[in-house]
């Protein structure tokens, strides 16, 4: 799971992705590895490596389960450039996929 901490808070934590449970659903992760948000978007990209997959959660209120952008990847690391291509580490493969997220956003 994905916990947000407050700057000045350190107690209060919220889960905001994940669920409580780790597991194989939309709603839950598994081993995640990496997040980055996108401010585009307002969104976490998350490796969800024990589940083998790259997905998106939407940081608004009343998201309960995230979206999968690409699967069968042994993913363990993600980076954003200002074009905002994505990259993401496939470790399986030894390769970092570059990904034109703006093109890939347009289709879906």
């Amino acid at each position: 799971r994905i916990i947000q901490w407050k700057k000045d808070d350190t107690t209060n934590g919220h889960v905001v992705a994940g669920g409580k449970v780790k597991g194989n659903g939309l709603h839950q992760l598994k081993t995640p590895t990496d997040v980055l948000i996108d401010k585009e978007t307002d969104s976490l990209i998350i490796c969800d490596r024990g589940n083998r997959r790259v997905v998106r959660w939407s940081r608004r209120s009343g998201t309960t389960q995230g979206e999968i952008l690409i699967d069968n990847i042994d993913c363990w690391g993600l980076a954003m450039d200002e074009q905002r291509y994505l990259y993401v580490s496939d470790e399986g493969k030894y390769e970092v996929r570059r990904i034109n997220w703006v093109k890939r956003m347009a289709l879906s």
